[in-house]
């Protein structure tokens, strides 16, 4: 039973709860959809910011570059990544618009409405991956995000803390070479996961 929006499983009733609350009417009238995955199932959850222009348009969570990038630190296909054991679950379940400098922070107060209700209907979750700085300070109330994911065993074995996987972050990789020695403990915690 798919108790949220996710892909090829059509409309549920969280979806038209979303979607008709009233802070999200302007996208509905819009004919938008919110962008998550979840379903009762579920094994491991993911939370990054809020869905970008691409994934808004085609209603799939992390349906682009970073995405790619978050597989393979995942060690994990798209057939797997889009399955009944992956939950999607953004700050803000919709595309925030275009600021200065990137994409606008996912709005305040969503995720204090939404994940706690999601969460609840999915008993057998064994992992949170916390992506990026509003994840990681909504969850965990820590910062900066480099303290947070270079002390990542810290908070195993419920929450995995990493940056955003978009090829921006290339040059924070570089300067701090040590993430890449995180990522088999990454790809072996889920493996562990998903092979039970």
């Amino acid at each position: 039973m798919v108790i949220c929006y996710s892909i090829d499983r059509g409309v549920s009733m969280f979806e038209k709860e979303i979607m008709f609350d009233p802070m999200n009417l302007t996208y509905t009238k819009q004919n938008l959809k919110p962008v998550y995955q979840a379903n009762k199932n579920a094994l491991i959850v993911i939370i990054g910011q809020a869905p970008g222009e691409k994934a808004q348009q085609s209603g799939i969570p992390f349906n682009d570059i970073s995405g790619d990038r978050l597989r393979s630190w995942m060690g994990i296909d798209k057939e797997t990544f889009y399955s009944e054991k992956i939950a999607i679950l953004p700050m803000d379940f919709y595309f925030p618009g275009k600021g200065k400098t990137g994409d606008l922070p996912p709005r305040k107060g969503f995720a204090e409405k939404w994940h706690k209700k999601i969460l609840h209907q999915m008993p057998d979750v064994k992992l949170i991956i916390l992506i990026g700085a509003y994840a990681i300070k909504y969850y965990l109330g820590v910062q900066p995000v480099t303290e947070a994911v270079k002390h990542y065993s810290v908070y195993l074995p419920n929450y995995f803390v990493l940056i955003h996987p978009s090829p921006l972050n290339q040059r924070w990789i570089s300067k701090n070479p040590w993430f890449l020695e995180l990522l088999p403990v990454l790809k072996l915690t889920i493996n562990n996961i998903l092979s039970e």
